[in-house]
């Protein structure tokens, strides 16, 4: 995996988190470094956990189906992709957090479930090489990238929520998911004609 790469994924895993924290600032209407530092590094330490875990799993599994991973890193992506997209197509308007979006409960469940996706990108990294440092440990600096722009993204999307309100939230999904769908292909392209 190339840094270019790293990096639109990073970018496009993040654009979930991303679009709830701009639900976050929407909802606290006034912001201080405090609440937004909180929903900032909570969405950021899930996301990048998640890619770990998943490494993790596949790695013990990945000499079964190394026949067929470009297949299957292909396959997730652009399931990730095409589930942003089908959300953001079919969400209801009312989806902005009930109650304090900064309460460590409701944190913990909007981070776990904006990052599920960032799972099955250890899931790709674990099947293929990362080209970071050395092969066993590329995978380690690909969560720290995925964890640091989402940190800044949510940071960032916490503020605009605040000021801005909602124009932004649609609009950074629908391209996080055309950039994961996009990747999945060239994944896939690179294997079949390389």
């Amino acid at each position: 995996m190339d840094i270019l790469t790293l990096l639109l994924i990073a970018i496009g895993l993040s654009m979930d988190a991303f679009a709830v924290s701009v639900s976050n600032g929407i909802f606290m209407k006034t912001i201080s470094p405090a609440p937004a530092l909180k929903v900032a590094g909570a969405f950021g330490l899930f996301q990048g956990l998640m890619p770990i875990i998943g490494y993790a799993v596949a790695s013990v599994f990945a000499n079964t189906i190394i026949a067929f991973d470009h297949w299957v890193a292909f396959g997730l992506l652009v399931f990730i992709g095409g589930k942003m997209l089908w959300e953001v197509l079919h969400e209801t308007e009312d989806e902005t957090p009930k109650g304090d979006p900064t309460h460590w409960r409701t944190l913990l469940v909007m981070a776990v479930a904006t990052s599920i996706d960032a799972m099955a990108v250890g899931v790709t990294m674990a099947l293929g090489r990362t080209g970071l440092l050395a092969p066993s440990w590329g995978f380690l600096m690909c969560s720290a990238v995925i964890a640091v722009i989402t940190f800044v993204f949510c940071l960032c999307g916490v503020y605009l929520g605040c000021r801005t309100g909602n124009c932004f939230g649609k609009r950074a999904q629908i391209a996080g998911g055309i950039v994961l769908i996009g990747i999945g292909i060239k994944i896939l392209l690179e294997h079949l004609l390389g």
